[in-house]
Formats: structure tokens, C-alpha cells, sequence
């Protein structure tokens, strides 16, 4: 199935969204370590994914209209949020002044659901996000609507039952309007997630009737080209986008620590001359 392109205003050709993708990694570092929270090394893993979508692939003009014939965009994995709200402050979906409130109102260290600031679903019960978007997905399929489903989920949290539950209703009503992006870090709460979970990815995908295609989670060419990819009819696709946990900063980079802590001062020091532009 071949899906438009966007015709987004603020769509960007891939060699600017660098520099959208480290001001979004600097809006994260602050809003994190303003109120001692955690998640950076996740939030930074999905920032490029996030950036591509929003400036290059989808019409942000109709979320901000909230037209029933929008994209969604639903992360899944709830507990990257503040990469999120970075990415839609970057859209001027969320006013920037607003993320100095981050863990104030519905800013919260997992995602709200408010659509008229793009967030699409409340999230952060690991599993659910995606058997939401499956039944939006289906409702939109019913309604002839041309809505695309973009729902990012972590490796880790392809774990969940309830994961491979939505898999299997999505394949059997045949909903082609989903792309699930799979945030391939290898790293999840306490360990690496090939070796918790030692089946190979892909094929669990492909077994359950799913095309899946391999992406470099942090090139923004390649991930344009992997969402503007044709889709087969009635399939359900699953992008899996292979990242660093903590990337562009290399004393977090693929650290297991930085799913949990929080900038001390002398790091958001190191990590603000890192993230200069």
C-alpha cells in the first residue's frame, strides 16, 4: 500500500534535521535534570526517529487542526516522554515555554493523552500502546480514513504479551495503515535484551505475518526512506530501527546506568558543551 507523502510545512531535507534532533537532545538534558528525573539514555535513543517523523513525513498542519484524517504518532514506550514533548516543542505542537513545567500538569514522566498538543495516547504501562493504536487503526481502516499509525515501541518492551496479542489481531484484520518502529537500543531496566530475550526479533515478527525492515535508527536519510517505503497491502509492517541508548553523548552512550539516573552537575555541564550547535 502506498501511502502520500507528507506535505508537511515545516518538512526538512534530512541534512537539517541534525541540528532539530541536538536541540531537542539539549531540551531533554534540561527538562530532565531541572526536576532530577530519568530516562535520558531512552529519550535520546528514539529523538531521531521522533524528529524524522515530525518534520519529514507527516502533516502537522492537520494535528494542529485535529482532523479525524490526521497521522498519529504513538509512543508506546511511555517512559521516553520528554523526548516526545522535545520533538513536539519542535513542531510548535507544545509551546517551548511549557517544557520548563515538565512533571507540572500533563507534562508527567509518562505521556497524557492530549491531542490538541499532539499527544495521542496515556502510555507508560509497558504493552499498551500499541494494542490502543490497533483499535484506532481499525477505526479509521472502518471509516475509510487515510491515517497513517506510527507507534514506537522499546525491544524491551516487546516482551509483553499484550504485544504480541495486538500483533495478532492487527495481522488478522489486516491493518496496513500501522508501522510499528521497534527502538532496538539492546538495553532495557536490568539487563541487555538479547540476553533476557534470546529469539531473533525479526523473524517473531515475520513468523507472526509481519514485513519488517532494518533501519539505522539515528540516520535521518535512511529513516526518511524507510517510512516513505511502499507498504504491502494488508500487511502489518514493523520498522526496526537500530539505536544507542544515550547517543551523541559518550560517556552515557550504551551505558545501562542512564536508564535510571540524572544529570549531576558537573555531567549537565559536559553534556551542554557536547550538544552545542
Amino acid at each position: 500500500m502506498q501511502h502520500p507523502q507528507s506535505h508537511n510545512p515545516a518538512s526538512q531535507h534530512p541534512e537539517h534535521l541534525f541540528a532539530i534532533a541536538q536541540q531537542c537532545r539539549r531540551d531533554i538534558v534540561d527538562m530532565l535534570t531541572s526536576v532530577n528525573s530519568s530516562h535520558l539514555g531512552c529519550s535520546f535513543s528514539i529523538i531521531d526517529i521522533l524528529v524524522t517523523l515530525y518534520h519529514a513525513i507527516i502533516n502537522v498542519d492537520a494535528i494542529k487542526q485535529q482532523l479525524p484524517s490526521r497521522d498519529y504518532i504513538i509512543l508506546s514506550k511511555g517512559h521516553a516522554a520528554s523526548g516526545l514533548y522535545a520533538a513536539l516543542s519542535s513542531v510548535d505542537l507544545i509551546p517551548r515555554t511549557m517544557l520548563s513545567h515538565y512533571h507540572q500538569g500533563f507534562l508527567g514522566g509518562h505521556p497524557t493523552r492530549k491531542p490538541a498538543y499532539g499527544i495521542e495516547a496515556t502510555s507508560g504501562s509497558l504493552g499498551h500502546g500499541l494494542p490502543i493504536a490497533v483499535g484506532m487503526a481499525l477505526a479509521a481502516q472502518h471509516d475509510s480514513l487515510p491515517s497513517r499509525f506510527f507507534i514506537i515501541v522499546g525491544d524491551g518492551e516487546c516482551q509483553e504479551g499484550s504485544i504480541w496479542e495486538a500483533i495478532t489481531a492487527a495481522v488478522r484484520l489486516g491493518l496496513d495503515n500501522m508501522t510499528i518502529i521497534v527502538d532496538y537500543n539492546n538495553l532495557q531496566g536490568l539487563d541487555r535484551s538479547d540476553d533476557i530475550a534470546t529469539e531473533p526479533l525479526a523473524e517473531k515478527f515475520t513468523a507472526f505475518g509481519c514485513t519488517v525492515a532494518h533501519v539505522d535508527g539515528h540516520d535521518h536519510h535512511a529513516l526518511t526512506d524507510a517510512f516513505n517505503s511502499p507498504l504491502t497491502p494488508r500487511k502489518l509492517h514493523v520498522i526496526i530501527a537500530h539505536t544507542t541508548k544515550a547517543k551523541g553523548i559518550d560517556f552515557m552512550e550504551n551505558k545501562i546506568e542512564w536508564h535510571y539516573k540524572s544529570c549531576k552537575p558537573d555531567e549537565y555541564k559536559k553534556v551542554t558543551e557536547l550538544l552545542e550547535l
